[in-house]
């Protein structure tokens, strides 16, 4: 279902930043270790997290544009979940509360599809600090068993550094019959952070693997950093999506920065709209420093080139 939702539209919005939305209000603790995830199980959390998310699915609804939104599980995977002394079943949990926001919209809600999210065990700036193949397919099965249990449209695996916990994680994945999405970061030279070009990366693992990844993505990277126009056209039969970041600085800069930087909404969007027009990538989203004026800003551009043909 997930290939022909991909298949039956030009445009599918995602969800723009979450986790630093949240962090940057001051008005909701994250946890230390799991992030967001534990927001599930305190009302004001379960209303803030909510509340973020409507916000995003209202501006695709209003324009009429399917939309994917992903589970607030990017940090819950065994060992922090254990350590933590959370409820062992915070996966399905964050995945049952997704799916009853989805269950309360009035629309269509084939039109919203849900992934199950992970990300790397270590620092997803850090490529170094990242697992062998064997490492992470062991390591992320725990997770992604319980995200393949809770009945989700597909796996999404996002802000990954390094091709070798990756392709662990894409062959963790397929054993779930699930359809999933590898999502990589990048530098500001359009390779992956672990110094791989995206044309060897997406081969390496579709290469590794029996059931291929449905696509590939890049998220927590400015639009520019991918180089467009330098990409093979091998990147571009495979790669599906994008969530941006709204600030053109690199990532150890972001990292470190008290201040919110972006860019001018227009100029991102302009950048992300080149990305759907001109090379055929679909899902677009936002990342850090995105808020709902980003993705806004891209449906109703879109909607005015469509008119305009």
């Amino acid at each position: 279902m997930m290939k022909q939702f991909l298949e039956s539209h030009r445009l599918i919005l995602m969800e723009a930043a979450i986790v630093e939305q949240l962090r940057r209000s001051g008005d909701i603790a994250l946890h230390k270790s799991l992030v967001n995830a534990p927001l599930i199980y305190a009302e004001e959390g379960r209303t803030a997290l909510s509340s973020l998310y409507q916000s995003y699915i209202d501006i695709a609804h209003r324009s009429g544009v399917p939309f994917i939104m992903c589970t607030p599980t990017w940090r819950a995977n065994k060992s922090r979940v254990y350590e933590s002394n959370v409820n062992t079943s915070i996966n399905v949990d964050a995945s049952l509360f997704m799916k009853q926001l989805r269950d309360s919209q009035n629309c269509n809600k084939s039109m919203i599809k849900i992934g199950g999210m992970i990300g790397c065990k270590n620092d997803c700036y850090l490529p170094g600090e990242g697992l062998t193949t064997s490492e992470a397919e062991q390591f992320h099965a725990w997770q992604i068993d319980q995200l393949r249990s809770a009945g989700l449209d597909f796996l999404i695996a996002v802000t990954l550094p390094n091709i070798d916990e990756a392709t662990g994680i894409a062959k963790a994945m397929e054993t779930t019959g699930l359809p999933y999405i590898i999502s990589f970061v990048i530098n500001r030279d359009g390779y992956v952070l672990d110094g791989t070009d995206l044309t060897k990366a997406i081969n390496y693992i579709d290469s590794n693997t029996n059931i291929n990844p449905l696509g590939y993505m890049v998220n927590c990277a400015y639009p520019g950093f991918l180089h467009a126009a330098q990409q093979s056209e091998e990147v571009y039969s495979r790669l599906i999506g994008y969530q941006a970041n709204a600030s053109s600085l690199d990532h150890c800069d972001l990292d470190n920065s008290d201040k919110l930087s972006a860019e001018n909404v227009s100029v991102w969007g302009e950048e992300m709209l080149a990305l759907n027009k001109s090379y055929g990538i679909k899902i677009l989203g936002g990342c850090c420093g995105t808020s709902s004026n980003h993705l806004q800003y891209i449906v109703d551009n879109y909607i005015a080139i469509a008119e305009d043909v």
